[in-house]
């Protein structure tokens, strides 16, 4: 990994649209490019030289503005990341996937990026569909533009029966308490395949590292008025065995622990939410390793890391 000299122009044209008949103005294409120029595709990547090598071929075709964050992988990936043109951030020992995504906002603020798009590195996420993202981010009357795996027709794959199980309760849920103030109805709470406004991260300090990042992350939109919307993705599931790991890999645990996060932000966050997001609150908090405790405050502090030359 190193730091990348000048890059080409990516333009829309260069990729295959959503709508091969759509026709874009000149005016629609400088925006384009604008935004372009200023987004930062963010791959946190754990263990994965099975996928590594040909995802960041992939999401380098899309779009060349790349960093890796290697959550202290134990494996291949942080040799074969020395073969691409990509910037990177390490970990020393595995920190999380949410502090791994925390690190990237902070690469991306410290760089002055104006969208930061984060991608996984399972190929669960098409990276040709990084320009529509870009595009949708030209328009700029969004803060968070969300994939959603299910605005599509099936396309013959399928997310595993708990999974999706308990994405539909999670979503339903959050749509009850904070739709309202999202501005829309979500369809997918848990893609990772997102498209952030820089400046409006500013605004949030989400300290889970985990993967419930996301529930603090549309709590925290909620109450900080960030305008949410989804864009439509394609549902992949190549690989169905893959696990979170420890009591999460139980579909009960990792329910409440994703629910005892999103309540325990909610109460911290009441003042500036709708009354309806605050009733029928749990009364303990699940944390990843299955230890129920208290419902507690904790400092509204994001989780900073160091950032090399900034």
């Amino acid at each position: 990994m190193n730091n990348k000299s000048t890059q080409p122009v990516f333009t829309p044209s260069t990729f295959a649209s959503p709508d091969p008949s759509a026709v874009l103005s000149s005016a629609t294409e400088s925006a384009f490019a604008r935004t372009s120029a200023r987004t930062l595709v963010a791959i946190p990547v754990y263990n994965e030289e099975k996928y590594v090598e040909r995802v960041l071929s992939r999401v380098l075709s899309a779009h060349p503005n790349v960093l890796v964050i290697d959550d202290g992988s134990s494996d291949r990936t942080a040799s074969l990341l020395s073969s691409f043109a990509v910037d990177g951030i390490r970990h020393a020992k595995n920190a999380g996937y949410g502090q791994s995504l925390n690190d990237a906002f902070a690469y991306a603020m410290a760089r002055d990026y104006e969208w930061i798009i984060t991608i996984d590195c399972d190929e669960q996420h098409e990276p040709a569909a990084i320009p529509a993202f870009i595009e949708r981010a030209s328009r700029g009357d969004a803060d968070i533009i969300s994939g959603s795996r299910y605005l599509l027709p099936p396309s013959g794959d399928s997310a595993p029966a708990d999974r999706r199980a308990i994405n539909a309760s999670v979503t339903a849920e959050l749509n009850q308490r904070l739709s309202t103030r999202l501005g829309t109805t979500l369809t997918d709470s848990f893609c990772g395949f997102k498209a952030h406004r820089v400046s409006s991260l500013r605004s949030l300090r989400i300290t889970d590292k985990g993967y419930a990042f996301p529930m603090q992350l549309w709590v925290q939109a909620a109450a900080y008025g960030l305008r949410v919307c989804e864009l439509p993705v394609k549902l992949i599931y190549n690989d169905t065995t893959r696990t979170f790991g420890g009591l999460l890999d139980d579909a009960q645990v990792r329910l409440k622990h994703y629910r005892s996060v999103m309540h325990q932000q909610i109460r911290q966050l009441s003042h500036l939410l709708p009354n309806k997001a605050s009733h029928g609150l749990i009364d303990a908090v699940v944390s990843s390793g299955g230890v129920v405790t208290p419902s507690i405050s904790r400092p509204n502090v994001m989780c900073r890391c160091e950032i090399p030359g900034a």
